[in-house]
């Protein structure tokens, strides 16, 4: 493994579809903007992989949010990310985590809720409740319900070599209706053997030959996969003059400074007294042009 990459395939003469992901430096960058305790990390790479597979199972422009929401000690976990397999991710979580245990025991009562907002189009919106024991019966559940398509799907988060790994696989039923009855369960056991070590280590080439040797698969070509978080100083700064003078006035006086801290990349942008005079300046400037 080279880099953080998507991969898509198809089994000759047979009606369905796979995807494979496998990821690191974006997983590792997301998980290192906090002190995550590492069953929240765990949750955070299943969401991750989760968030780059159904991105190229449902095919749209634009950007799409998946994110779990509970009762429980995990109270938040989200990735964001669009089209061009550009993710981010973050999660919340109060008191103690449960070191092992399913989605349950970390989420409580909740929903997974995948928001799809193209560039061009109407936002939609679908929600599941957690009602399986993991990530992936959940979304099994959502692709039944919604998209009334038989999938499965694998998630798998942990380490290689005391790094920090991520991937994923699906496979899916295409609706045109070639094959025999027993295909899909035929692949479907297939994958199941695949061990994390090989999804972890192996080229995404040698996992596929290692599962399906005996299959004609057709596999196309990679897509990247990378962190992209999108805070800036600028959007700092123009969430600053959004709030009343005064009140970022009383925060400087009483902390020296104003910051804002992203919760993406980990991040804190800093504004003294003489920068947020300034951006007070700028934004009455702006204003004043637009009235003349």
């Amino acid at each position: 493994m080279t880099k953080d990459s998507l991969y898509r395939y198809l089994f000759d003469g047979v009606s369905v579809r796979g995807e494979l992901v496998q990821l690191s430096e974006t997983y590792q960058q997301i998980i290192s903007s906090k002190e995550y305790p590492a069953p929240v990390k765990t949750l955070l790479g299943e969401l991750l992989v989760t968030t780059s597979l159904l991105t190229a199972t449902l095919k749209f422009e634009g950007s799409i949010t998946v994110q779990l929401q509970g009762d429980g000690p995990v109270k938040l976990a989200v990735i964001n990310g669009d089209h061009d397999q550009k993710l981010r991710g973050v999660a919340r979580w109060e008191g103690n985590v449960p070191e092992s245990g399913n989605i349950h025991d970390l989420m409580g009562k909740g929903h997974l809720v995948i928001t799809i907002t193209p560039t061009k189009g109407e936002r939609y919106q679908g929600v599941v409740g957690l009602e399986g024991d993991s990530l992936a019966t959940c979304l099994e559940g959502y692709f039944a319900n919604s998209e009334q398509l038989q999938t499965r799907i694998w998630l798998r988060s942990g380490e290689l070599n005391g790094e920090a790994k991520a991937a994923g696989m699906l496979l899916q039923i295409l609706p045109d209706g070639k094959g025999h009855e027993g295909d899909f369960e035929h692949l479907e056991q297939l994958t199941e053997t695949v061990k994390d070590e090989e999804l972890f280590g192996l080229d995404a080439q040698d996992v596929l030959y290692r599962l399906y040797h005996q299959e004609e698969v057709k596999l196309f070509e990679p897509q990247d996969v990378s962190f992209h978080c999108g805070c800036s100083r600028e959007r700092s700064a123009s969430a600053i003059v959004s709030i009343e003078r005064s009140e970022i006035d009383r925060i400087v006086a009483e902390e020296g400074k104003v910051s804002l801290h992203c919760d993406y990349c980990g991040t804190t942008y800093d504004f003294d007294s003489i920068d947020v005079a300034a951006l007070f300046e700028h934004a009455a400037n702006d204003t004043s042009k637009q009235v003349h």
